[in-house]
């Protein structure tokens, strides 16, 4: 009764419901004012709800990208067993040996259980960047064995006490990584990455050159992350962002982008149980290329904005139009965002029921077509004004040949583009990934176009809404 009483009390109360009330006026909706939402969110419903189509659509642009043999893919889809240099039987048995004393973190599979606790390691880390040597310099072994102990049994590690050096952590998040049973980057993302490297621009004569072409590359490690499972993910993204922001601070650290690459290549993305000398002059490439992974780590973990667009249609554009009662021209189905049209001629009663749904239909795919159609123009252009060459004569045979790749198509989709050097890969994922949707959309054209040149006099409305489309 007497804290009901106190007049302090009641003024803390009083106060504290102003702010209730005040923070709940802020949540009501307001119209003016856009929603903020994950960027990514359809991609990643996509990714759960449809994997297959999810993936199917990824490896499609990634053929585009870079020229895998057909064994090559088949190892990136998993249809069969990666296959990565490997080493003596000798020292394979002997990596048996020291795997066969695993914990729950050291050495056992990777897990978000592990990634918690390995997170320890680099959260301390990311606030000792200062450390001269750091991934480099080797801890003491005493302390290491305490904390990887300490880490194996679970335990909530206060690292700032001083028992620990941030070498001792250094060099046990190696170790972690080094004791995968599978390499972080994946065996069956190994030649993908190799090919990803040799990724180069090309000069006016169309020839290739020396010169890394980082945006297909920034682009193609973005494809190829998105195939890499969760957890791999999630750790990766953890430990690029850790060792990007230490090559920032090289000049206090002394450790580089390419000094870091060199420290862990070796625990990331070299396949197990081998050696040096069983890369076959491979390891300069692979350096490289996580020295390129750390410089760019920032633009790696989001989805390219072709492959957003797609998921976003793949799930509204069916919704929007089932709404509107136009299953018969654009009906939803459990595979994909629309189905076949069936190619009968519209009756009357079917015309004033896609009349009513056109506007709606071509707003969704419009701005889809728009940048389609402007990127073929633009590859279209960039070919005619090369020098003539066999390599021009035959890629403009590819593009009469192929009428998904002329400007003057009737309908596309940004993943229609097939790359002329995958060309039977290519076009199989393609029809996987979109099955009917490509005839459908002609067909969606065809039928919007009859109807607004056959309108008779006195639909109006009709003519004003194709018009309007």
């Amino acid at each position: 009764m007497a804290a009901e009483n106190d007049p302090q009390n009641n003024h803390k109360l009083d106060r504290r419901g102003t702010k209730c009330s005040v923070f709940i006026s802020q949540e009501k909706p307001n119209a003016s004012q856009p929603v903020i939402f994950n960027p990514d969110f359809f991609v990643e419903r996509l990714r759960h709800e449809h994997p297959q189509a999810f993936a199917d659509l990824v490896l499609s642009n990634i053929t585009r990208l870079i020229d895998l043999p057909g064994d090559e893919f088949a190892q990136l889809t998993g249809e069969s067993e990666p296959r990565v240099p490997s080493s003596s039987g000798f020292l394979r048995s002997l990596n048996f040996l020291k795997r066969k004393d695993k914990g729950v973190v050291f050495g056992a599979p990777l897990t978000e259980e592990g990634i918690a606790q390995i997170y320890q390691l680099i959260e301390y880390l990311s606030k000792n960047l200062h450390v001269e040597g750091l991934f480099r310099v080797p801890g003491h072994s005493l302390r290491q064995a305490a904390l990887r102990e300490m880490l194996n049994a679970g335990a909530e590690i206060d690292l700032e006490t001083g028992d620990f050096h941030p070498n001792d952590a250094a060099t046990l998040l190696k170790a972690y990584l080094g004791e995968l049973p599978e390499p972080l980057l994946t065996h069956r993302h190994y030649h993908a990455h190799l090919k990803i490297g040799e990724l180069t621009r090309f000069d006016d004569k169309g020839d290739k050159t020396n010169v890394p072409d980082k945006e297909r590359q920034i682009e193609a490690f973005r494809l190829l992350f998105m195939l890499l499972p969760p957890v791999n993910r999630s750790l990766l993204k953890l430990l690029l962002d850790l060792l990007y922001h230490t090559a920032r601070n090289q000049h206090i650290n002394k450790m580089s982008a390419i000094n870091l690459a060199t420290m862990f290549a070796p625990h990331i993305i070299w396949p197990k149980n081998v050696m040096a000398s069983d890369l076959q002059g491979n390891i300069e490439k692979l350096n490289n290329g996580i020295a390129f992974l750390i410089r760019h780590s920032q633009k790696l973990f989001k989805a390219p904005v072709y492959i957003k667009e797609y998921a976003r249609l793949y799930f509204t554009g069916s919704q929007s139009l089932q709404s509107k009662d136009d299953l018969t021209l654009c009906s939803g189905t459990k595979d994909g965002p629309i189905a076949a049209v069936t190619a009968a001629p519209p009756s009357p009663f079917m015309r004033s029921t896609v009349s009513e749904g056109s506007s709606t239909c071509t707003t969704r795919s419009s701005e889809t077509q728009n940048y389609t159609e402007s990127a073929l123009r633009e590859l279209y252009q960039q070919v005619n004004n090369m020098p003539e060459s066999a390599k021009k004569k035959k890629l403009i045979r590819q593009f009469e040949k192929e009428p998904l790749l002329t400007p003057s198509a009737d309908s596309r989709t940004p993943f229609s583009r097939k790359h002329w050097r995958s060309r039977s890969l290519g076009g199989i994922i393609k029809r996987k990934v979109l099955g009917s949707q490509v005839l459908t959309e002609k067909e969606n054209s065809r039928l919007q176009s009859s109807l607004c040149s056959g309108s008779i006099d006195g639909q109006g409305a009709e003519n004003a809404s194709c018009e309007g489309d």
